[in-house]
């Protein structure tokens, strides 16, 4: 027996002309959350009030005209013969890498400008950009994009994947992988770890470095197994390319930085703790008290 399925509307809703879609809602709803995540710890850090209110107004365009740039330049043979179709976003191609280098573009531009130091607000976005990441990639899922190689269903099946995503994964006849869903946990597993190794109070900027390299190790090897992907000089992987880039950046990065003593200073340092102040203020008060006996 034949049996048709439907995949998933992309289209949350509809408001008289106004059609809104999953895709920029999810991508949003990220960015919130992120934002809520990232502004409660900057408080905590001493940071000025709507520090990342502030930034956010900048590095969301921002990003989102970098990513879209960076999916056009790769792919322009899909946008030659209707060069206005690069402004329809709403249909998908958003590139994460490009709206990563537009946002810290952004970031050291607007934390020299407000005095601040770029690599406390990265450490402190790190988490936050992973979450806006993880959450982002359903709006793929529901494009029916950002997926791997064809597959059957029985080892979809067989993965204690939901009905819904294997479904939706049951693309023009035939299953992939959703590796949209394998980037999504990966990054969710991020977040996690770099929420406990605030904690462990990493030199400062080795927070974001350490985001960067986690998510280039996931995203070489998740890009493996992709069936859509852009290319360099029709050869090369551009995201795998940037990945082990990353990587070798980053780990150069961190031992550059701490040979120059430029790491000197970390993650929880100028925390502000009203508890420990008065703690401190009781022993100084203390050494009075045995000073006048």
């Amino acid at each position: 027996m034949f049996v048709t399925i439907q995949p998933l509307n992309p289209v949350a809703f509809e408001f008289g002309p106004l059609t809104v879609h999953w895709y920029g809602l999810l991508i949003m709803m990220g960015a919130f959350l992120g934002y809520l995540l990232a502004n409660h710890e900057a408080k905590r850090r001493g940071l000025p009030k709507d520090t990342f209110a502030d930034l956010l107004l900048f590095a969301i365009p921002a990003a989102i005209i970098g990513a879209r740039l960076y999916y056009v330049i790769f792919r322009w043979e899909h946008f030659a013969h209707n060069p206005i179709s690069a402004f329809y976003i709403w249909e998908g191609g958003l590139a994460i890498h490009g709206a990563l280098i537009a946002a810290v573009i952004t970031a050291v531009i607007f934390a020299k400008k407000r005095g601040l130091s770029f690599w406390k607000i990265a450490d402190i976005a790190a988490p936050s950009i992973l979450l806006g990441q993880a959450i982002g990639r359903w709006g793929n899922f529901m494009n029916q994009e950002v997926y791997g190689n064809e597959v059957s269903r029985s080892v979809l099946e067989s993965m204690m994947i939901p009905e819904f995503i294997i479904n939706n994964m049951y693309i023009n006849g035939t299953y992939y992988h959703p590796t949209f869903l394998y980037e999504s946990l990966w990054n969710l597993l991020g977040v996690a770890i770099l929420l406990y190794l605030r904690r462990v109070n990493l030199r400062r900027g080795e927070m974001f470095i350490t985001y960067a390299i986690w998510y280039s190790v996931g995203r070489l090897y998740i890009e493996g197994i992709r069936s859509d992907y852009l290319l360099i000089f029709g050869v090369l992987k551009t995201a795998q390319v940037v990945s082990i880039i990353t990587i070798i950046a980053g780990i150069a990065i961190i031992i550059y930085r701490r040979k120059k003593g430029l790491a000197d200073k970390r993650y929880l340092d100028e925390e502000p703790s009203p508890a420990g102040n008065k703690g401190q203020a009781g022993k100084k008060s203390g050494k009075k008290k045995k000073k006048k006996k």
